[in-house]
């Protein structure tokens, strides 16, 4: 596996060694050790799964009091995958990288807790596949306006097919502070 560092420090791209031949592929999408070997050192408690039509855009979420660590990758099509850094005291406050996750080329991204989380479908059929360091907590569900303009994310989309509730989420800047987590100096 091979880590690739993105704009945002502790977001990651991940490119796994592929095994090809006559019968297709074979290759290793999380190994514990290997991750750890690369800096990725959280336990990973639950699976998600999500299938999306080209256009739609899922995000940006995040849980506060489960705070999640993802590791997220594409096993049909192409999505425009976001991180957002949402933590209060962060020299990157605001600041956002992407990640374009391809079945074609496996790759994934790590996202760290404390980040927002979004993704756009590219292709007229996505199969999404991320891991969770948290179980999920209706509860504890947050979010930030994708549209945000001071966040300004190229989504390469105007008017994707986004979610009532995606659609409410407030601007980053209008989140109360206690809803956001807090940089700890990592």
């Amino acid at each position: 596996m091979q880590r690739l560092d993105t704009s945002l420090p502790g977001v990651y791209e991940l490119r796994p060694r592929i095994f090809r031949d006559a019968r297709g592929f074979f290759l290793e999408t999380y190994h514990r050790a290997q991750f750890a070997e690369l800096g990725i050192t959280d336990s990973f408690i639950q699976d998600n799964h999500s299938c999306s039509g080209k256009g739609t855009l899922r995000g940006l979420h995040y849980q506060l009091r489960h705070a999640q660590a993802k590791v997220c990758r594409v096993v049909e099509g192409e999505a425009f995958d976001v991180a957002v850094d949402i933590r209060a005291g962060s020299p990157n406050f605001g600041k956002w990288t992407s990640v374009l996750l391809s079945a074609e080329k496996q790759n994934q991204i790590y996202i760290p807790a404390g980040f927002a989380h979004g993704f756009l479908a590219l292709t007229d059929r996505v199969q999404f596949l991320y891991k969770c360091s948290d179980f999920y907590d209706s509860a504890d569900e947050h979010g930030v306006l994708w549209s945000d303009p001071d966040l300004n994310i190229s989504w390469g989309a105007t008017h994707p097919l986004v979610s009532e509730k995606d659609a409410k989420y407030p601007r980053l800047v209008n989140v109360p502070r206690e809803f956001l987590p807090v940089y700890s100096g990592t």
